[in-house]
């Protein structure tokens, strides 16, 4: 009697067992990326994180580039599905012309372009960061607590101190960005391991 309980809880939680483990292929086959593509990512991640910091001037000239020719390519891509999908034309084509005008701007600068990136995309993060930490503050004083207030301080001050050094911050930004680059291609790739 005790070996067919035994035997029944046992059937039941590798019935368990598979369960789970159905759901994880499922909810890997319905994400549709296969652990290879993962793993092919992870390592590309890697080298150009590397690449960015071992040589961040001619690696940030070349990412430029490739950020060039996608935005042409997608503004192009872009107007031609108006013709396809006549549904919001108007914002379409707008950010076609944008993507268009965005990549030949690119293509045809190519030594100052990494340089405006790079601010744009500094300025883009302070005013993000003191956005974010005046949202902080009015949680904080709603009831959200001292974590919050604190956080909400500490993001304004980032971001304040990003919009007084743009430029030091956008020379820096290639360093930075090999860092995380290196962190995403190291988790994508055991993320990969994960899915085989």
């Amino acid at each position: 009697m005790k070996r067919r309980k035994a035997f029944a809880a046992s059937s039941d939680k590798q019935q368990n067992n598979n369960i789970m483990t159905t759901s994880m292929v499922n909810q890997a086959d319905t994400a549709g990326v296969p652990w290879w593509l993962v793993l092919i990512e992870g390592i590309a991640l890697i080298v150009m994180g590397l690449l960015l910091l071992v040589s961040p001037g001619m690696t940030t000239l070349i990412l430029v580039q490739f950020i060039g020719i996608y935005w042409l390519v997608a503004g192009i891509f872009k107007i031609i599905s108006i013709f396809m999908d006549s549904s919001g034309w108007g914002w379409k084509l707008v950010g076609g012309i944008l993507g268009i005008l965005a990549g030949l701007i690119v293509l045809q600068h190519p030594l100052w372009s990494p340089l405006v990136i790079g601010n744009v995309l500094v300025i883009i993060l302070g005013i993000q960061g003191i956005i974010v930490g005046v949202v902080g503050l009015i949680q904080a004083f709603k009831g959200a607590g001292w974590g919050s207030g604190i956080l909400g301080v500490i993001s304004i001050l980032f971001g304040l101190l990003f919009l007084f050094n743009v430029w030091a911050f956008t020379f820096s930004l290639p360093w930075a960005i090999g860092l995380l680059a290196l962190m995403g291609g190291v988790l994508a790739i055991v993320a990969a391991f994960r899915l085989k």
